[in-house]
């Protein structure tokens, strides 16, 4: 069995077409489609719920409030039931008609498989914070330099189980996968322009997303804060003893105003920035220990155990 997962947002003039794109793309397979509403503010629910009524292998969940693309997807690995698990958007652009490629390359004996576009179709805002991610998962999650990462991407049964275990708040699904197996390939596939709508991701989201990528799965950002305070300390050191020397050799000059506030200033700014990162994985150290819920479902539809 194929499931496919697709988180929801604003999509309710798009996700029909979506579910009806899979459906006519493996007519001939055994599949299921999972729905994960994230509190969308439309009435795309409602459109989650006549596609259940109408469809019995359509599952949908509602949640109780916005929790974030990474936080729905999980949400939908909690309710599969396939061998092969094929996530994508909500909004068309993944074509789902494509997704045999992804399927293939598992059926190869690859552990996971993430659609590559030649061109993406997004805006310049979205494309930026695609390429900052790219950015962060290989710096910081190691991830290998010629393998690109994206929404549309097919794992095996047992990589969604070991996600699974993750239970703390702010799950990040690529550093999930990827300290999962390293056995993941890339597929080419085109990406549609969007016919309706906008993206999602605001700037805020983009940032939370960018934030438990820092902190969720690496501790690099505490490594280059100290490797930055040690060079700074350095460069401090070496700039006092050119003081004293200059000093010694009656080269004596004054330093003017604007030049130490701006010293102060830097230095100033650079504390409390490495403050706010310490902050960051302190607080959510905090928030897991208190064991915030990744998510909260409100309801279920076609789950089979009668809800």
């Amino acid at each position: 069995m194929i499931s496919f997962v697709i988180p929801c947002y604003k999509s309710a003039l798009t996700i029909r077409q979506v579910v009806d794109e899979i459906k006519g793309t493996m007519e001939n397979e055994e599949f299921e489609i999972v729905l994960i509403n994230d509190a969308s503010p439309d009435n795309t629910f409602d459109v989650i719920r006549e596609l259940c009524v109408e469809n019995v292998n359509v599952i949908g969940i509602n949640l109780n409030e916005n929790f974030g693309q990474h936080a729905a997807l999980m949400a939908g690995f909690h309710h599969v039931n396939g061998d092969i698990v094929v996530c994508l958007d909500d909004d068309g652009q993944t074509p789902a008609n494509e997704a045999g490629k992804l399927i293939t390359a598992i059926l190869q004996g690859h552990d996971a498989v993430y659609a590559r576009y030649e061109k993406k179709r997004h805006s310049r805002f979205r494309n930026f914070g695609s390429y900052i991610n790219e950015l962060m998962a290989r710096i910081l999650l190691e991830k290998p330099k010629d393998l690109y990462i994206s929404s549309y991407f097919a794992v095996k049964r047992f990589i969604v189980d070991e996600m699974i275990k993750y239970e703390n708040p702010y799950p990040y699904v690529i550093g999930l996968l990827l300290r999962s197996t390293k056995d993941i390939v890339n597929v080419d596939v085109c990406h549609r322009e969007r016919e309706v709508g906008k993206s999602g991701y605001t700037f805020g989201k983009l940032i939370m997303l960018w934030l438990n990528g820092f902190t969720a799965f690496s501790v690099k950002p505490l490594r280059i804060a100290t490797a930055t305070g040690f060079v700074v300390a350095i460069a401090g050191f070496v700039y006092g003893i050119v003081t004293i020397i200059r000093k010694l050799l009656g080269l004596n000059y004054i330093l003017g105003f604007s030049g130490l506030m701006s010293v102060l200033l830097f230095l100033g700014g650079l504390n409390l920035i490495m403050l706010g990162l310490i902050g960051e994985y302190i607080g959510r150290i905090y928030i897991s220990l208190n064991k915030s819920p990744q998510f909260i479902i409100r309801e279920i539809l076609n789950d089979g155990k009668g809800k």
